[in-house]
């Protein structure tokens, strides 16, 4: 089978928007493809993160994963910083990348923008992200839009290896989301839900209380009209709490709107409430029963084992075309 390898850093939380997106198509490809899921902790420490609260979120991320639907048995969940071989693949991947094109970065010039003082791996991190990936001769790396350069990047630094020292590394194709369920902040229906929103009332956390749901739910942006329709351009609010139902109970957009045909926007959204809190439960349960559980460590350590039994494979083959230690 092709191989998929997908990184999630451990910072904010899970998003409802997170997991249509990206996390419940991820239960599907690990049927159809070799697929290596890793926690990114390292990519997070480009930027400063209280030690306590970053173990505590890497542990619950972990547990979501496997909340989600991620069986260990058909794929490879584990922690970054936990396979030394990231790290060292990485600082290889620097020596061959151009300041000139790290600069250009879309992510790092937003991020450094008016900042006095930037860290030098806010610059840097994209070589180690293609390590990441180039690690496991991976085939497709699924990205959105935000990710498409570094992948782009990725795939310029393995064809510059490969022309300079060996042809040694897999050059990955890019899978862009399908035109699908695009879930939007609830307060702003014009723009995507995100955990890194200051407005916490639009986003749904795959950990929030049903009253909490319920809740940023009711408190959804809609419009004045009063009729449930799906009309992006014109009622996106109204489209998004659609299209969330719709991604949750695999019911069609067209059976939906038939269903709250003559129902006030009260009882429709008390009715995607609903949807999002009964297809959350069992998540939840499911994620608070690993959270303190020797089964969490005792996958975390098998995927960390096979991860570094398939990344050590490349770095070997990586330090010996450019002439690193004793041949082996």
């Amino acid at each position: 089978m092709k191989k998929i390898f997908s990184g999630v850093q451990p910072t904010g939380t899970v998003t409802l928007g997170n997991y249509i997106g990206a996390f419940r198509q991820f239960t599907t490809l690990q049927d159809e493809y070799d697929c290596i899921f890793c926690i990114v902790d390292q990519h997070a420490i480009t930027v400063p993160q209280d030690r306590l609260e970053l173990r505590k979120t890497i542990r619950s991320l972990a547990a979501l994963y496997l909340a989600a639907g991620i069986d260990p048995k058909k794929a490879i969940l584990f922690i970054q910083s936990e396979v030394p071989a990231h790290a060292q693949a990485g600082w290889m991947m620097q020596c061959i990348s151009y300041i000139g094109e790290l600069e250009r970065m879309t992510q790092f010039k937003d991020k450094s923008s008016g900042k006095d003082g930037v860290s030098a791996s806010l610059l840097t991190y994209p070589p180690l992200m293609a390590a990441d990936i180039l690690l496991y001769q991976t085939d497709i790396v699924p990205v959105g839009d935000d990710q498409k350069q570094h992948v782009e990047l990725t795939r310029d630094l393995a064809e510059r290896f490969n022309k300079r020292y060996n042809d040694v590394l897999t050059i990955p194709e890019i899978r862009l989301p399908k035109n699908g369920a695009r879930i939007k902040a609830l307060q702003d229906p014009l723009k995507k839900m995100s955990k890194s929103d200051p407005n916490k009332k639009s986003t749904i956390s795959l950990l929030d209380t049903p009253k909490e749901i319920e809740k940023k739910i009711k408190s959804a942006v809609t419009d004045s009209e009063g009729v449930v329709a799906y009309d992006v351009a014109n009622k996106p609010g109204v489209s998004n709490l659609l299209t969330i139902e719709a991604a949750l109970t695999n019911e069609t957009i067209e059976a939906l709107v038939a269903k709250y045909q003559g129902v006030g926007y009260g009882d429709f959204k008390a009715s995607v409430a609903q949807a999002v809190i009964e297809h959350l439960q069992p998540i939840q349960e499911r994620y608070e029963a690993l959270l303190t559980s020797e089964e969490l460590d005792i996958i975390l350590d098998e995927g960390a084992l096979k991860a570094q039994a398939v990344a050590s494979k490349t770095l070997k083959k990586m330090e010996n075309a450019m002439g690193l230690g004793r041949k082996r």
